[in-house]
């Protein structure tokens, strides 16, 4: 029985077709084609806790969870008043401290320079008489007319009125030179001191006012008003909303294909929304491949992150949400 031609043919059509496959594929990887790169990755999550610098008790919550918030935006207030107390110690303090600098940088009143001067002139009168007087009764000592006890009490009252003149004369120039430059320094010092204390009275006044850092999501509410807040005790965290982050992985062999500032698309796993973004960086350290993306064959895998940055009105993406990348500006 004679063959079929047929089956001949068949044989020689599939390795035909074989042939054009290996070729076609060889070809594209020749002109630099290659399969599109995709990855897989979540919506970074970026939260912010906030919490007030100080201690007190909450007055007021303004917003609850799941509000929207702008920077800027009032959310909570402390009660105030223990803080508004302490300003006004502060402030009296300050005054205080000044009162007693311009006192010292004025120097002494008129009236008291001349009181200084009038005392030194009726100084310079007292040693005037006892120096006449000594000079007299010095006189008559050699013609015994004075005794020897005489002449000493008068040389005694001399000496003692030019000391009190010198005294005096010391004094009234105290008087119109003022404080002493280091009495002054010290004051300053004090002002200074004062001064920083009132800032930080201040600065505790407006820490009772917790206002948001960014336009942001409230995700969780943790106190109430009335609750006793202390130091660094989160009442809010916040979700930021923009820019909005996507955090995927490649592997050393794709690492080749991915470079800052290129384009990909991003496609919301079960769903038609399509987003634009730009590949802001990668990380320069290896890491194993995270448990939320890896498989069985992954796990010894070292891979490298990269952040991408979602372009445009993003809402519909929710913090921690899966999400496919498409890398359509690869370089090979």
């Amino acid at each position: 029985m004679t063959p079929s031609p047929a089956r001949f043919v068949r044989p020689v059509l599939a390795i035909l077709v074989l042939i054009g496959v290996l070729a076609g594929a060889f070809w594209w990887s020749r002109e630099g084609g290659e399969v599109p790169l995709v990855l897989y990755g979540n919506v970074d999550i970026r939260e912010v806790d906030l919490a007030f610098r100080q201690p007190g008790r909450v007055a007021r919550l303004l917003v609850d969870e799941g509000a929207t918030v702008t920077k800027g935006q009032l959310l909570a207030e402390l009660d105030a008043q223990p803080f508004e107390d302490a300003m006004a110690v502060a402030q009296a303090a300050e005054a205080q401290a000044a009162a007693e600098l311009e006192k010292l940088r004025k120097g002494n009143r008129s009236q008291e320079i001349e009181q200084a001067r009038a005392e030194m002139r009726r100084a310079e009168a007292a040693a005037l008489d006892a120096r006449l007087e000594y000079e007299r009764v010095n006189s008559l000592l050699a013609s015994g007319a004075v005794s020897e006890r005489a002449t000493d009490a008068a040389r005694s009252a001399r000496d003692q009125t030019s000391a009190a003149l010198s005294a005096a004369r010391q004094a009234l120039s105290l008087r119109v030179e003022g404080a002493r430059s280091e009495d002054i320094a010290a004051a300053e010092a004090r002002m200074a001191y004062a001064g920083a204390q009132l800032q930080q009275a201040r600065t505790a006044l407006e820490d009772t006012r917790l206002v948001a850092p960014a336009d942001a999501v409230v995700s969780v509410r943790l106190l109430e008003a009335g609750s006793m807040a202390t130091a660094n005790l989160p009442v809010f965290t916040l979700s930021l909303q923009a820019p909005v982050y996507v955090r995927a992985y490649v592997s050393e062999p794709q690492l080749r294909r991915v470079r800052p500032g290129g384009k990909v698309t991003i496609a919301l796993d079960g769903g038609d929304e399509r987003y634009e973004g730009t590949i802001g960086f990668i990380s320069p350290r290896a890491e194993f491949t995270p448990k939320s993306v890896e498989t069985t064959e992954l796990r010894s895998d070292l891979v490298y992150r990269i952040r991408i940055v979602v372009a445009g009105d993003a809402k519909a993406l929710r913090q921690g949400m899966p999400v496919t990348v498409h890398v359509h500006d690869a370089t090979p």
